[in-house]
């Protein structure tokens, strides 16, 4: 609405050892082009020096409030910043991430275009890569650039299902305050870091009947760095993925989702969920094969052969683990769907951006091969 240009956003910042990285991150905040903030920094049992920067920030701007608290994990602190929130707008940042300074003030302006409430406003980020060194640092657009539209009027997600397709980004949006407490969204309150964005993204996009996006990047996303997730050391950690997949498709059998276009997008994470365990963990890994088999059960058939982003190669790799014989493969919707993708980044980079992009699909394949080979040697 009109007003929403000089509203107030509650910053929720969960802080868990990132001394390292927290003062940048809560420069970027204070110095946001729109003022009118409250900044509310959940120290979650941190051991190191984060809590004293959060201090000397919250001594140096009246903005800034902190809460220090024994370790509750991610979820259940966010929850905390949530019940604290006066704000009309909901913003969550990531401790070791940055915005740039018209972040609030350009989304806050997209809201204000229309006449009624907006639920959420969503825009792109931009993915940080190598950057525990300075001189290998660079920085990269995310997969959204260049697909959300500039809109003038809101959307829903039936509208724009690729908001839910990739990586959760919960970061890169603001949410109205009084549209998740109408819906009661909150976080799950899993131990640790948990992947408790995952069925936040879901609940509250799936719940928003007034989105509002725009092709701009703001938020600065410390991607993980190659090989931080491989060989993971507990079962729980490999299991993860799996287990927050399947806790999406609960909500959304919940909230009775039957819109293909949603259903193929959350198929698609699903898809790329499994592909990351065998990566990482190897499919010699019986929790992987267990996690796999477990989030193709929740798939339907129909949708995942006819789904055009899904390779053939993913659909009968599907069609193995679920013991379905005699159903053919169809190639034509893949094709269709490389010769947009194409169209696409020439439009968007020109030839440059095509062969970018060829040449990072390529690198991924062979990473991905690379890392079967090892899982094959034990």
């Amino acid at each position: 609405m009109k007003s929403d240009a000089s509203a107030l956003v509650s910053v929720i910042i969960p802080v868990c050892n990132v001394e390292k990285y927290l003062a940048q991150c809560l420069e970027s905040v204070c110095a946001q082009m729109h003022r009118e903030l409250e900044v509310i920094c959940l120290n979650d049992g941190s051991k190191d020096g984060s809590l004293a920067i959060l201090r000397e920030f919250e001594a140096r701007d009246s903005r800034v409030i902190v809460v220090d608290k024994p370790n509750e994990g991610y979820g259940a602190t966010c929850n905390r910043g949530l019940e604290m929130a006066r704000g009309e707008w909901i913003s969550i940042i990531e401790p070791d991430d940055w915005i740039d300074p018209a972040m609030y003030e350009c989304m806050l302006g997209r809201a204000a275009l229309v006449d009624v409430p907006v639920d959420i406003v969503r825009c792109p980020w931009i993915d940080v890569h190598d950057w525990d060194d300075p001189d290998t640092q660079f920085e990269q657009q995310c997969t959204l650039a260049h697909r959300l539209p500039n809109t003038t009027r809101p959307v829903t997600l039936a509208d724009l299902p690729i908001m839910v397709e990739q990586h959760p980004s919960i970061w890169s949006a603001i949410y109205r305050r009084d549209f998740l407490n109408e819906h009661g969204i909150r976080f799950a309150p899993y131990p640790g870091a948990g992947w408790a964005d995952n069925p936040f993204l879901i609940e509250a996009f799936c719940q928003a009947k007034s989105i509002m996006t725009f092709d701009e990047a703001f938020y600065h996303y410390r991607c993980d760095l190659p090989g931080a997730t491989y060989n993971h050391k507990k079962d729980a950690a490999v299991a993860l993925p799996f287990d927050r997949w399947c806790d999406m498709t609960d909500i959304l059998e919940r909230l009775h989702v039957t819109d293909r276009g949603i259903l193929e997008a959350h198929y698609m994470r699903g898809f790329n969920y499994i592909h990351g365990g065998i990566v990482d963990d190897g499919w010699g890994n019986p929790i992987v094969q267990d996690g796999t088999r477990r989030v193709f059960s929740r798939m339907d058939t129909d949708i995942v052969l006819g789904h055009p982003k899904l390779s053939p190669k993913r659909k009968r790799f599907y069609l193995e683990q679920m013991g379905i014989t005699g159903r053919r493969v169809p190639v034509w919707p893949r094709v269709k769907y490389f010769a947009s993708e194409a169209r696409f980044f020439v439009k968007s980079g020109g030839v440059r951006g095509l062969l970018r992009k060829v040449g990072g699909f390529a690198n991924g394949k062979a990473v991905a091969a690379r890392r079967a080979k090892e899982n094959a040697k034990g």
